[in-house]
């Protein structure tokens, strides 16, 4: 006799597989709600409580948990030690096992009491998984719906059993290890600390198309620990974001959400080219499509306020890649099917973005806090001080810097970036980069913003040619003094934040 056990929370399929189990000569073991499908659907069950001999306690905790239900599915077949042994106990041979676990991650999305977390940690069935999977030359397990019909083609022969048996098993401990990850985490979020241990679980969104070339295979994967702006975001046309939409998406909205006012951020390859506040959605996009009208091109525009008709209208004048906001008006999303490729995304800047910024460098993996912060002080340290529409477009400047590519400098005036320059190998060509993609600008009062130290004073002194009125930047190099000098002789502003942004 053939014996299955069934006992999931997520019962899609399950009495569908029951009955063709049974019609297949399987005996079934089951346990609480899924027992009760079972029996409502008219299909023969076995409480396993009636064969282990030994009742549910401990308010379910302990149900599985016992050598009959271990011992018939760690015990290899081919081992008459093994054989005699589960004979001798009365223990009969469990050939299939149907596991999925409690809903922790469910619980977790709604933020659950502590005291219901801890009570949907599943241990019975994580056991069972991983006996049956060690086991699996002997033993199916299927922790997926999805796989309930290759089970049942692998009965009647119809594909590669044994292959297919390595696949469940494979399954099995990512499942179980992912679930683990999970709660360790959520743990170390609850006490504050680490262990020397860190396990990433993450869960499989999608098959991309490709990565950042198209010769390069790529997929998504989601974080069930963070609360991120991708976990509410509909899409409400165009083609599938692609991997360099989502990368470059992320950093837009990291952006345009650190701004309190109405802002718009154009960026084009991970780099942001435009920046711009207003009083609304429309006159912040003229704002941030002026500070850079050839490189938004393409490129990705994110707001922090609904997108209105006038908006859209503005924008489908030119090829975009993706348009994120909170919200659009009716007559927005009508304006934007014009350009039916375009992404349309509605995202929920409320969400909290995530903590924590990874990098795998060739084997070893690298973890630090994100940078979530503007300054440590505010220290003047020039003759002439900010004036107040300086210091507010200094510190909108510095935000911009964050997420500009090191070496960094951004030039803004009036709440709108005039230039960004990024990913230099020298700071001074950063700025001068600026000054050759915008040579007609009129930079006269304008503030510039540093992601780290000047190490000498030319870029003060090709500001001052510029016409830029303030400056502020981290300080803290051996030749501050010089750059201080320069900035009085100039009647140039300087604001120390003694705070790095760098972004590589």
């Amino acid at each position: 006799m053939k014996y299955a056990l069934l006992s999931v929370t997520d019962k899609t399929g399950i009495t569908d597989l029951a009955k063709d189990l049974v019609d297949r000569g399987f005996s079934l073991l089951s346990t609480g709600g899924t027992m009760k499908a079972i029996e409502e659907a008219k299909i023969p069950v076995e409480n396993i409580s009636s064969y282990t001999e030994f009742p549910e306690m401990l308010d379910g905790r302990v149900k599985t948990l016992h050598p009959k239900v271990h011992g018939g599915l760690l015990y290899r077949r081919d081992l008459p030690d093994h054989v005699k042994t589960i004979e001798d106990h009365d223990i009969i041979p469990i050939d299939l096992v149907a596991c999925n676990l409690y809903d922790f991650a469910g619980y977790l999305e709604k933020k659950a009491a502590h005291e219901d977390m801890i009570e949907h940690i599943d241990i019975g069935g994580p056991s069972m998984i991983r006996s049956a999977a060690k086991n699996y030359k002997d033993v199916y397990v299927l922790t997926d719906p999805k796989d309930y019909k290759k089970v049942l083609d692998a009965l009647d022969g119809k594909i590669n059993d044994e292959k297919f048996r390595e696949e469940l098993a494979m399954k099995a401990f990512a499942k179980t290890a992912y679930y683990d990850a999970m709660i360790a985490r959520y743990l170390e979020e609850k006490t504050g600390k680490q262990a020397d241990t860190f396990t990433l679980g993450l869960l499989r969104m999608e098959e991309l198309r490709y990565g950042e070339n198209p010769h390069q295979s790529a997929q998504r994967f989601r974080d069930p620990m963070a609360d991120s702006f991708y976990k509410s975001m509909d899409q409400y046309q165009g083609k599938e974001l692609s991997f360099n939409n989502l990368n470059d998406l992320n950093t837009a909205l990291e952006l345009v959400h650190e701004f309190e006012e109405p802002a718009c951020v154009g960026l084009k390859h991970a780099t942001p080219c435009g920046v711009g506040l207003g009083s609304d959605a429309y006159s912040a996009y003229q704002k941030a499509f002026e500070a850079d009208s050839l490189s938004i091109f393409g490129g990705i525009v994110a707001f922090n306020r609904e997108v209105d008709k006038d908006t859209a209208e503005e924008m489908v004048k030119i090829f975009l890649e993706v348009v994120a906001a909170p919200s659009f008006t009716e007559e927005a999303l009508e304006v934007l099917k014009s350009k039916e490729n375009l992404r349309v995304l509605k995202v929920d800047l409320g969400k909290k973005p995530v903590t924590m910024d990874l990098k795998y460098t060739s084997g070893d993996v690298l973890i630090q806090s994100k940078d979530d912060k503007d300054h440590d002080t505010w220290e003047v340290v020039t003759e002439r001080a900010p004036s107040p529409q300086e210091e507010a477009d200094l510190k909108f400047a510095e935000m911009v810097c964050k997420y500009a590519r090191s070496n960094a400098i951004v030039v803004a005036k009036n709440g709108v970036t005039l230039g960004i320059g990024g990913g230099q190998t020298s700071r001074i060509w950063a700025l001068e980069s600026i000054l050759t993609h915008h040579k007609d600008r009129n930079f006269k009062g304008a503030v510039l913003a540093s992601d780290a130290f000047f190490p000498f004073d030319d870029c003060v002194k090709l500001a001052e040619k510029m016409g830029i009125k303030a400056i502020v930047q981290p300080g803290g190099s051996i030749r501050d003094q010089d750059s201080i000098d320069a900035c009085n002789k100039a009647g140039i502003a300087m604001v120390f934040t003694k705070t790095r942004h760098f972004r590589h």
